[in-house]
């Protein structure tokens, strides 16, 4: 399973604003998982089975909660039994398409897009 998540404090105190004390406290927990991981500027996603997965959440969850009087989380899953390693595959067959795509319209072949009859 893939879950793309995000936790972060809120009633920081901070005049700025910034969470990244606590993100940072959370990417920690992520990475001392051991389970594959990415994190970009909006969301982390973590792969493995359903419960290392939402203990590893938990974890981050729980490592947020100092940094504030209350915590958010939004999380989305894709949970597809039997699947390993989508983390990596699941771009590599986005980027496939693209490659296939743009090399039908350089060799001549018509294909949908959404400026076609434009």
């Amino acid at each position: 399973m893939l879950v793309a998540f995000s936790v972060a404090p809120s009633g920081t105190g901070r005049a700025d604003g910034s969470v990244h004390d606590a993100v940072a406290a959370a990417v920690r927990v992520i990475r001392d998982s051991g389970l594959p991981h990415r994190t970009t500027s909006m969301f982390t996603e973590i792969e493995g089975e359903w419960d290392e997965v939402f203990a590893v959440v938990k974890a981050a969850t729980d490592a947020v909660a100092p940094y504030g009087s209350r915590v958010s989380l939004v999380l989305k899953a894709d949970i597809r039994p039997g699947y390993h390693g989508e983390l990596d595959a699941k771009i590599e067959r986005l980027e496939q398409a693209i490659s296939d795509a743009d090399r039908d319209v350089d060799g001549g072949v018509e294909s949908i897009r959404p400026d076609a009859g434009a």
